[in-house]
């Protein structure tokens, strides 16, 4: 790469020339990448997606262990009870007084309620896991759609890029010659000037008297500082380098 000292010995008309080349290259870049569309995006928006749907399924299924240990700890409170009460029953065989008596058809009619409690809530959670595997059905299905969406879109993406790889590749190595012979300074601003505009053209030839960015007219001393070359020239609209009809042929 030349040093800082020789690059600062190239004319404005070469360092126009190169920034126009860039520019064309970069042109190109963008139309094939134009090509791949929203796909990117879309790929990256549909991968989101998926990751929160299989957060949302393993949520889904904690959350379904958790029902099915409350069904069984029903089922053991209940299995509990009627030993109880069976335990309970055999002892009234024995009492020797009405005080046992009551304690004991206490503690049945306890247990008896403590089974009703128990069966009712197993209902509501056998309710709640049949509704929530709904759920889960619904959550898998769902996330097999957008798999299979997202395959497609990232075969489609594969493609394009297969398609375009080689020639964007070159195109790149061609643009970091063309940056060899820009100083960083003037590197910086094209670049920066770049991303601000929407078609992504820095540099823009005079068209007919305008702008050809953003088609703005150009007064007539500055038409010809233009195409003096003696220095870079900014659109006072648009911000974009302006260059004239023999740079375009000379690059």
């Amino acid at each position: 790469m030349p040093q800082t000292s020789e690059l600062s010995t190239v004319s404005v008309k070469e360092k126009l020339k190169a920034l126009y080349r860039l520019q064309t290259v970069h042109t190109k870049i963008d139309k094939i990448r134009i090509v791949r569309g929203e796909l990117p995006l879309e790929i990256e928006d549909l991968s989101d997606e998926v990751a929160g749907l299989n957060t949302r399924m393993n949520k889904l299924n904690d959350e379904m262990e958790t029902i099915k240990n409350d069904i069984l700890s029903n089922k053991n409170s209940i299995i509990f009870s009627n030993e109880s009460i069976a335990k309970y029953q055999e002892q009234l065989k024995n009492i020797k007084n009405n005080r046992e008596y009551t304690s004991l058809t206490k503690e049945i009619e306890f247990q008896n309620l403590e089974i009703q409690l128990a069966e009712k809530r197993k209902t509501q959670n056998d309710a709640s896991l049949l509704h929530k595997q709904e759920i889960i059905n619904a959550c898998a299905e769902q996330i097999s759609e957008k798999e299979q969406e997202l395959k497609i879109k990232k075969a489609e993406l594969d493609e394009i890029v297969k398609d375009t790889e080689k020639e964007e590749n070159a195109l790149i190595k061609d643009s970091k010659k063309a940056e060899k012979v820009i100083d960083k300074r003037l590197l910086n601003a094209y670049y920066r000037i770049r991303s601000k505009v929407s078609d992504g053209r820095a540099v823009v030839s005079v068209e007919r008297g305008a702008c050809g960015g953003c088609y703005s007219e150009i007064p007539p001393q500055r038409q010809l500082d233009i195409k003096m070359h003696k220095k870079i020239i900014i659109c006072e609209h648009c911000g974009r380098i302006m260059i004239d009809k023999d740079i375009l042929d000379e690059a």
